[in-house]
């Protein structure tokens, strides 16, 4: 199985996202430190799911790397997380409408 397809189960199993879409970011790192032939180095995580209500950032952050601390034992070199409860605005759909 691809990291990738790892990091969406793990995230998908712990928090029931309404939102989730995980992005390898590697090939925009080739040549840099932890890149590596095949990706799999760099990614993007974008989140939405009630599990975070009350959470703040950095608990957020907490959670999604303890879950996949196997992961970034094991290659995964950086890893740009965008997090949201269900109860907050889409930063995403102010940056497309201009708003």
């Amino acid at each position: 199985m691809s990291t990738k397809q790892t990091i969406t189960d793990k995230l998908s199993a712990a928090f029931s996202p309404s939102f989730l879409n995980v992005i390898d970011e590697s090939e925009k790192h080739r040549g840099h430190g932890g890149w590596r032939e095949g990706g799999e180095t760099h990614f993007r995580v974008q989140i939405a799911a009630a599990a975070f209500e009350g959470m703040n950032r950095v608990t957020r952050h907490r959670a999604i790397n303890d879950l996949l601390a196997d992961e970034i034992a094991g290659g995964v070199h950086a890893l740009a997380l965008e997090i949201r409860a269900d109860s907050e605005p889409d930063p995403r759909a102010a940056r497309v409408s201009g708003g």
